[in-house]
């Protein structure tokens, strides 16, 4: 069968696994993001809510396990596995997926599919092999072997916790094996769903009392109030009540930037990258629908994306800009928010393809970003005024890096406690917010609150 016709034809990919292999394939091929990816086949689907489940369980797994899984295949593979084409690569991943971290599904089962795929996509030969290399997986899964992490623990780390080489490097290198270990670990997780009440529709008790009408098991955050932690993953966004504004589906981590720049009623605020609209839609809650919210993007198409999550939310306080954050020019705020772009390196739980995407080079590019933002906010900001700047992700030179650059060149600026405002348990050495998903159990953040003095 000619292999651009079995690539690019829809036609062949049907069913929870063909779909997983073209989700895949498409990865492979281009620069996109996988939760865009496979939103844009789960709206164009028909499967049902438990299959929909399995897509996303079976397609997040496969790139959050991508070089454990690719080490083995590549040890039982007879040729070169690295020039496997990719119809024939991905479905291997998933039924190795499906035998090595889904118990519901039979490895005997996982196979078939995965043959009688390649059958039908790329012809008997490739399906003898597909049949003969998962098999003699499943022989061995007791005694399978990874690099030796005496001779080499780096790439012993990199293939078993299923992380790039030169992050577990820079990892080991800054906080050591055990700490690397817990914190990979944690990366691999299935991924958690919080809820943040929105109290400009409703009210903490309310949306409990709903979730216990639907039978929803949940528990109240230790950092955060107001955030609701469900025990399972659920289509929650299907639930009317989400549609009505209720709540936001929001990390705890999110929340925390907000609480540091201590927003009243009265203020003017800036939120300098503002969609698509989550801390946006945190600081209005805040500030009870007063005061006023300038809330910049670049990008017509995401102004629009966040307009509608405010308009479902209730928010009414909020201005909108489309503009270049870093040309903008009204002054005389009393708060700006930075959530700067970012590696993203902390959400590896939610969006694990971010790890395979990065490199040190894309930090160094970022670094220029996050510069300029802070540098430009600090002309916007009123004297006795405050800004925050925050990211996502647990990388030194894109968080506290950036922060004593800027207080070291603006010294009408001086750092807040962040202990004045979160648990001191979400407190780093230099007095910022720094959250770790092994041990806070939230994305890792970072946020720092700056003054000005005069």
């Amino acid at each position: 069968m000619n292999e651009s016709i079995s690539q690019e034809s829809t036609d062949f990919y049907e069913g929870v696994r063909g779909l997983a292999v073209k989700i895949l394939n498409r990865i492979d091929r281009t620069d996109a993001y996988l939760d865009k990816i496979l939103e844009m086949e789960l709206k164009g689907s028909e499967l049902k809510s438990i299959d929909k489940a399995l897509l996303f369980e079976i397609v997040h797994g496969v790139i959050r396990f991508l070089s454990k899984i690719d080490w083995i295949l590549n040890g039982f593979y007879k040729g070169q596995y690295s020039k496997c084409i990719p119809n024939i690569k991905n479905t291997l991943r998933v039924a190795l997926y499906q035998i090595l971290y889904l118990d519901k599904i039979p490895d005997y089962a996982a196979v078939n599919e995965a043959v009688e795929f390649i059958k039908k996509i790329q012809g008997q030969k490739p399906a003898d092999l597909t049949n003969a290399v998962l098999r003699n997986i499943i022989k061995n899964k007791e005694s399978l072997r990874f690099p030796n992490p005496q001779e080499d623990l780096v790439n012993y780390l990199s293939v078993f916790y299923s992380h790039p080489v030169w992050l577990v490097k820079k990892w080991v290198n800054i906080y050591g094996r055990e700490f690397t270990e817990a914190l990979m670990t944690a990366n691999n997780d299935k991924p958690r769903l919080s809820l943040r009440v929105n109290n400009l529709k409703t009210n903490e008790a309310e949306l409990c009392s709903l979730l216990d009408q639907v039978e929803l098991k949940y528990s109240k955050s230790n950092f955060v109030e107001g955030l609701i932690k469900l025990n399972n993953l659920v289509n929650i966004a299907d639930w009317e009540y989400f549609a009505k504004g209720y709540f936001a589906i929001q990390d705890e981590s999110t929340l925390l930037s907000c609480i540091l720049l201590d927003v009243k009623p009265e203020h003017r605020v800036l939120d300098m990258c503002a969609a698509p609209g989550g801390k946006t839609s945190i600081l209005a809650d805040m500030m009870n629908n007063e005061g006023q919210i300038v809330a910049l993007d670049k990008y017509e198409s995401r102004i629009k994306i966040l307009e509608k999550n405010l308009q479902r939310l209730g928010v009414q306080n909020v201005k909108l800009v489309e503009a270049d954050a870093t040309e903008f020019e009204e002054n005389d705020f009393d708060r700006i928010l930075i959530d700067a772009p970012c590696s993203g390196l902390g959400t590896l739980t939610k969006k694990p393809d971010i790890k395979w995407k990065r490199d040190n080079l894309d930090i160094r590019k970022l670094n220029k970003t996050q510069y300029e933002l802070i540098s430009h906010a600090a002309k916007l900001v009123k004297v006795g005024g405050v800004i925050v700047y925050s990211t996502c992700t647990i990388e030194a030179e894109e968080n506290f890096g950036i922060v004593k650059k800027f207080l070291f060149e603006n010294p009408n600026f001086s750092l807040i406690n962040s202990k004045d405002f979160v648990k001191s348990d979400l407190v780093d050495v230099n007095g910022c917010v720094q959250t770790f998903p092994h041990i806070h159990q939230m994305d890792g953040a970072f946020a720092a609150g700056l003054i000005r003095k005069f």
